[in-house]
């Protein structure tokens, strides 16, 4: 019997094939038009195997990966939600890709008007003036937001604002975002809620400090009861606001950046609106801005003009330059425009209030076991510092582990930073009460074995295909090919 569990080089057998290229019109082997010197002189050290073999090894390898249609992955700060798959089945419409970024403008008007609609869609949702959708991820849409900052001062022949105020609970992009865009990193502290300090950020503003970037609700999944006082203060000295958007899923509908004094902000488009997360993409961050920064946004953008037409500018002169190839990861908007849509005004409203209510009651549910650092509630997230008992010295990474033996991904573990066992739990607003008692339980469940039996919960997990491993040593001596894999068995 075969066993498929096998790296597909392992199945290869000498002479099998796959596929066999078709020779051209003219007879030839394809490889006459090629220089020598690309031309590999030994043949590829590749599997040889059946296209009924490839397609086995490829599904139950897809088998064994974990996802939000497989089970519930409660990742903080990632949203990591169902996406509904209607969604899925528009954005590959034919009649949109099969469109090329090259194509005249009056020939791909469905695509622009989609484009500005979306735009103008979170532009109310935000509270802000104008977006660009060009940016493919969102600590690319940092990026972008840091530039317009850059931009905004330079414009003004303010050239001494070259600091960026970040807080102590940040996302780590936020920092790396900041010395990208060529900015020094300032770093405010957290008060013991997990909010801004405001008496430690007043004397941080001077006329060299360009803005602050804030998540609200915070890392910590709290809401930044001060955000008008510290906008005020940001103001007065000359600053802007930038929101980082990863934590937008519980204020739809309810509260706008734009109305709490943000300047600019980028959303995760991925997270927020639906598009598959992980892995690495697709992605997208779109950047909004007051009036005053719409100038700056990047080229190109689409525009509107009196007719009804939609264009693609690009000659501002006055923009930031190019921050990406044509106009951004068009998938995604389509899934994000279906998304809203599919909602609508009325409906949106409900996303933020369910996404509170589950992670509310997920944190009471648990409080008993898991320390529980910050009391009060809590917005889409919240964090936990580990078990309330920690003699049995099991750990977070531990209870991650266990996790994986009762068929649910682990949360967010060791951020942030601000706990010495962190662990952000986001249910978010699409899982069910039965799923939420689920996990409930089996944390009860992991919380007593830790007690009873801590060796069982230390060497976790106990039943997946992989075992714990060596991350250590994987970390610092990665085999990453098949080749290097058979050498070290050797």
């Amino acid at each position: 019997m075969v066993n498929y569990n096998k790296i597909i080089f392992e199945l290869s057998k000498p002479g099998r094939q796959g596929y066999s290229l078709p020779k051209d019109s003219f007879e030839t082997d394809g490889l006459k038009d090629i220089p020598t010197v690309l031309l590999r002189e030994t043949a590829a050290e590749l599997p040889e195997v059946s296209e009924l073999d490839v397609v086995r090894h490829y599904t139950n390898l897809s088998n064994k990966n974990f996802g939000v249609d497989t089970g519930f992955y409660p990742l903080g700060s990632c949203t990591m939600k169902y996406n509904p798959k209607i969604n899925e089945e528009l954005c590959v419409l034919p009649e949109f890709t099969s469109l090329h970024p090259l194509q005249d403008e009056s020939s791909i008007q469905g695509a622009l008007e989609l484009y500005w609609n979306l735009q103008r869609m979170l532009s109310e949702i935000a509270g802000l003036e104008e977006f660009t959708l060009n940016p493919y991820a969102g600590a690319h849409g940092e990026l972008t937001g840091l530039m317009v900052m850059k931009k905004y001062h330079e414009s003004r022949g303010d050239f001494k604002r070259t600091k960026v105020i970040v807080p102590d609970s940040a996302h780590g992009t936020n920092p790396a975002s900041a010395m990208v865009a060529g900015f020094d990193v300032v770093e405010v502290k957290s008060k013991p809620n997990g909010s801004i300090d405001v008496e430690d950020l007043k004397p941080l503003l001077d006329d060299t400090v360009a803005g602050i970037m804030m998540t609200n609700p915070n890392t910590l999944g709290m809401f930044e009861t001060e955000i008008m006082e510290i906008a005020k203060l940001v103001h007065e000295a000359g600053g802007l606001l930038y929101y980082d958007g990863a934590n937008l899923n519980p204020l739809l509908g309810k509260v706008r950046p734009g109305d709490m004094g943000f300047d600019i902000m980028h959303i995760n488009l991925h997270k927020t609106f639906s598009t598959p997360h992980g892995g690495g993409g697709p992605g997208s961050g779109p950047v909004g801005v007051t009036a005053n920064l719409v100038k700056h946004l990047p080229n190109p953008r689409v525009v509107k003009d009196s007719s009804g037409r939609f264009h693609i500018m690009n000659d501002n002169e006055e923009s930031l330059g190019s921050i990406s190839s044509f106009l951004g990861n068009f998938g995604v908007m389509m899934r994000a425009y279906a998304y809203i849509l599919s909602l609508g005004k009325e409906n949106i409203k409900e996303v933020g209030p369910l996404a509170t209510l589950n992670a509310n009651y997920i944190k009471e549910s648990l409080k008993d076991d898991y320390l529980l650092p910050i009391e009060g509630v809590c917005k889409h997230e919240f964090v936990f510092d580990g078990l309330k008992d920690k003699s049995t010295e099991v750990t977070t990474l531990n209870v991650a582990k266990r996790l994986l033996d009762y068929g649910f991904h682990a949360p967010t573990i060791y951020f942030p930073l601000l706990f010495h066992e962190s662990m952000m739990i986001e249910p978010t607003e699409t899982e069910s009460k039965d799923t939420l008692d689920s996990f409930i339980e089996v944390m009860h469940a992991i919380a007593h074995e830790a007690r009873e039996n801590p060796d069982l919960v230390k060497n976790a997990p106990n039943n997946t295909l992989v075992r714990k491993l060596d991350e250590t040593t994987a970390a610092k001596n990665p085999v990453l090919t098949y080749k290097a894999l058979k050498e070290s068995q050797e």
